[in-house]
């Protein structure tokens, strides 16, 4: 399990982000504040408040931490 900082300020950034993380079998929970909701529902992200940095945690059932990392660089480096 990893946690890291993602900023999905945007519609399409959202949309992007979860499309990316939907070819991964493993789960993705996304916090803001007290709120924690799975990172691959599009619907639980938005409910959250996207203007600010985001709490990404992937649990690595089988993943590749390095490779869901790799494919979530641009929204990491802000």
């Amino acid at each position: 399990m990893i946690t890291v900082s993602v900023l999905l300020d945007s519609v399409e950034k959202v949309q992007r982000f979860i499309s990316i993380i939907s070819k991964y079998a493993c789960a993705f929970d996304i916090q803001s504040g007290h709120s924690c909701v799975d990172a691959k529902s599009l619907v639980g992200v938005f409910s959250l408040d996207i203007s600010k940095p985001l709490s990404l945690t992937v649990h690595d059932d089988g993943c590749l931490i390095e490779d869901v990392l790799r494919d979530i660089q641009e929204f990491m480096g802000y």
